[in-house]
């Protein structure tokens, strides 16, 4: 893979003007509270309410570019943000998108979907249920697959999130992103490299979906084994392309609990004013949990998305406070 800066500033430049250049927010009170400056990279005001564009709106730009026949659509299987962003990337294009997605996803994510024109095949929340029903459509259809994150476009696209933080903010000691295929982390990864390589670039994930953090620890990546975490973003496995980068290029993966996690996403909403999904809040979480680590830091922190069903959200604040 073409990790050089010259090639992530072409990778930015073809995709700038598709997508958004989200802000960078921080709250006074939250820097108090844990001890450092905390840069937020707002991905939650991105097109579809994630980072997830970013990746698809380069996969599908290298693909229509690339391509001798121009494909009559595409396919992937995803719970909601990369399916969501490929729905909107094949709109946008004139492309019909076949999108696979488990039958306990977040039914907000499934009706955006829908709405970004997405035609959408319900199956069993397995991963081998999701794979075995998109080569099927694939196949029926003439359909070409757009990873959710383990595939050099998917991980080029993601790292421009990490290039415009890095270039909208003074030197960072840390960037913190959540991982849950590694595309994000791995991206980020490479751009810090790339541009800033005295920043110290670390993965954060649930203790209860950790894949990550046990394949980073042995060396040997580990498939995800029936993850229970509410961060139904970060539930997939750490994808073999990712692994390898982040094995290389990332300098730890922290854990968080699933109470820390809901403490985090509280606390954003209230200091910030800002909605943002479970996924989201657990770079915050590990902060929380690791605070002589990040004491009197400066902290670029990646919020990958803010796509949350209300409803649900009001559940788990009931699920904390009766833990």
């Amino acid at each position: 893979m073409n990790s050089s800066k010259a090639n992530l500033e072409k990778v930015h430049e073809s995709i700038k003007d598709l997508i958004h250049r989200t802000p960078i927010m921080r709250s006074d009170g939250i820097d108090e509270l844990l001890g450092c400056e905390v840069l937020f990279k707002c991905e939650n005001f991105q097109k579809i309410g994630a980072f997830k564009m970013r990746g698809a709106t380069y996969f599908m730009h290298e693909l229509l570019n690339t391509e001798i026949e121009r494909p009559k659509a595409v396919v992937t299987h995803s719970s909601g943000n990369h399916a969501q962003a490929v729905a909107l990337a094949a709109k946008m294009n004139g492309l019909k998108a076949y999108i696979v997605m488990p039958k306990d996803a977040p039914k907000v994510k499934v009706e955006a979907v829908k709405g970004y024109g997405g035609e959408v095949h319900f199956c069993e929340p397995t991963l081998e249920a999701r794979e075995s029903n998109m080569e099927r459509i694939r196949a029926e259809n003439g359909a070409v697959f757009i990873p959710p994150f383990d595939h050099e476009h998917i991980i080029l696209g993601q790292s421009t999130a990490a290039k415009e933080l890095i270039e909208d903010t003074d030197e960072l000691d840390y960037i913190l992103a959540p991982v849950g295929g590694g595309g994000l982390l791995a991206g980020t990864a490479l751009t810090a490299n790339a541009f800033s390589p005295k920043t110290k670039v670390i993965g954060c994930e649930p203790e209860m979906a950790d894949d990550a953090y046990q394949s980073f620890k042995s060396g040997k990546w580990q498939p995800s084994k029936n993850p229970k975490t509410l961060a139904d973003g970060l539930k997939t496995s750490l994808g073999k392309l990712n692994f390898d980068i982040i094995l290389e290029h990332v300098n730890d993966i922290l854990c968080c609990s699933e109470k820390q996690m809901l403490e985090a996403m509280q606390l954003i909403w209230e200091r910030m004013k800002i909605v943002i999904e479970p996924s989201a809040a657990v770079p915050l979480a590990c902060i929380m949990a690791n605070r002589e680590m990040f004491k009197g830091k400066r902290v670029g922190l990646i919020i990958s998305g803010g796509n949350l069903d209300l409803g649900d959200f009001f559940k788990l604040l009931d699920q904390k406070r009766s833990s």
